[in-house]
């Protein structure tokens, strides 16, 4: 088993996602120890595409340029790591109802036509296919599945257009509310998460 273990969270050691996708990386291993872990820490900095990224990397030109190079290589390797990955392990801290924008940026990084997935005359057919993806989803007084979180939709949705389908979520939501309940809630979905 190959594991992607991405975190996107800002706030560092006090981040409940980060915690989760760790108590998630930590159960998948512990049951299957052979396993292995890429972690991708996308509060590092995924840059956001552009008109450059597009020229590079969509427009894929004959001699690339050096510059054009280092964004095609950058591009490459985010969605390399998800290629190789049998189990995507992904923390989702809501902020202000939506995904971090630095998630939104490795979504786009990713999605890339003719590698991630293709048009067909049935509709769009995603390519990463036969993967599964735990997400640890993370909000101070977004419920998920609420009318105003717009998080877990649109990431299920874009998985899901990628060809990820078999997604589950570990939520820890309403935490300005009541965190020790919100934390349970979690915990419990943690402990019936098949490893």
């Amino acid at each position: 088993m190959k594991i992607l273990h991405i975190d996107s969270a800002i706030t560092g050691e006090a981040s409940v996602s980060r915690k989760l996708t760790a108590d998630i990386v930590a159960k998948l291993t512990a049951a299957n120890p052979q396993a292995t872990v890429t972690h991708r820490d996308l509060n590092d900095g995924v840059p956001a595409i552009d008109s450059n990224w597009f020229s590079a990397v969509r427009m894929t030109p004959e001699n690339p340029t050096p510059d054009q190079q280092r964004l095609i290589d950058m591009s490459d390797a985010y969605l390399s790591e998800v290629q190789a990955a049998d189990v995507l392990v992904i923390g989702l801290p809501v902020y202000n109802f939506n995904l971090p924008a630095q998630l939104k940026n490795w979504l786009d990084q990713i999605a890339r036509a003719g590698k991630s997935f293709r048009y067909t005359e049935a509709g769009p057919e995603g390519l990463l296919t036969n993967k599964r993806a735990i997400i640890a989803y993370s909000a101070a007084g977004t419920p998920i599945g609420s009318d105003f979180d717009h998080a877990s939709g649109y990431l299920r949705f874009m998985l899901g257009f990628l060809g990820i389908t078999d997604v589950e979520f570990v939520a820890a939501d309403r935490l300005a509310m009541d965190r020790e309940a919100g934390l349970a809630r979690a915990q419990a979905a943690l402990d019936d998460l098949a490893a």
